[in-house]
């Protein structure tokens, strides 16, 4: 064990075999803070993914050379973010990662892939019908007019994270279910030669429904973040309306917050 004042670098086993910890015992940064933070890493990165145990408290406070109150700390600020769980008899577990997303013209699938989330699609519903006066006026159609409306869920690592409603113009492009569960819905309109532009995007909140909480696996009434966006492309025409829920609990949005001159 590192006295105090030596920066000690700590590899758990057999849980954390994978993980190599640096925590630096002379830094005013608290010790179960260190922990948690590059324990949160590791979720976020994957190395710990959904399911693997870390073991209990006295485990890890001996594997690590930490006290039990530490390592208690550090576990229970994960538990409050929703990335681990303490289960009786099992020891503590982890959950998932939240997804982070920046607020710019991407897709869910692409953020996804990218940050190595392993996302899946199931189509749930890919019609033509006639448009709702809302969708007619965020896409300039006539109300009534034809709009092909897509309903889709997406999860990670197996477990659903996302309801997304995409409205499109009928004659914009034809989408085929089976390519839509491989890949994201601006990759397909991107190689029908469609080039996004710009977009208007408002992020919310509200509860979930009993039909939503049983597809997202969320109790009726939890937290939902909620966003709605009309896209338009090179020439300034509207080509998607989308009204997509979140599960808050697995997922939120990054902002960067500029000065004005």
């Amino acid at each position: 064990m590192a006295k105090s004042g030596d920066r000690a670098r700590t590899t758990a086993a057999p849980a954390l075999g994978a993980l190599d910890f640096t925590l630096d015992r002379s830094s005013p940064v608290p010790l179960y803070h260190q922990l948690a933070q590059q324990l949160e890493a590791a979720i976020e990165r994957g190395v710990l993914a959904p399911g693997n145990l870390l073991g209990n408290e006295v485990d890890l406070s001996v594997r690590l050379g930490l006290s039990r109150p530490t390592v208690r700390q550090a576990i229970q600020s994960l538990v409050d973010k929703g990335l681990l769980v303490r289960r009786r008899g099992v020891g503590t577990q982890v959950v998932h990662s939240q997804v982070k997303r920046p607020l710019e013209l991407s897709n869910l699938y692409d953020d996804l892939e990218a940050a190595g989330q392993g996302p899946t699609t199931e189509v749930v519903r890919n019609d033509i019908l006639p448009a709702a006066c809302d969708v007619a006026a965020a896409l300039g159609v006539p109300e009534g007019g034809e709009v092909t409306v897509l309903d889709r869920l997406r999860r990670t690592h197996g477990r659903p994270v996302a309801l997304l409603r995409n409205y499109l113009p009928a004659s914009l492009l034809d989408l085929d279910s089976t390519r839509l569960e491989s890949t994201g819905l601006y990759r397909v309109m991107r190689s029908a030669g469609i080039t996004l532009h710009s977009a208007r995007q408002t992020v919310g909140a509200r509860a979930a429904t009993a039909g939503e909480a049983s597809r997202l696996d969320e109790e009726e009434g939890a937290a939902l973040l909620t966003m709605q966006r009309t896209a338009y492309d090179d020439t300034g025409r509207p080509v998607e309306y989308a009204t997509h829920i979140y599960r808050a609990s697995h997922y939120s949005f990054d902002f960067q917050l500029l000065v004005r001159p």
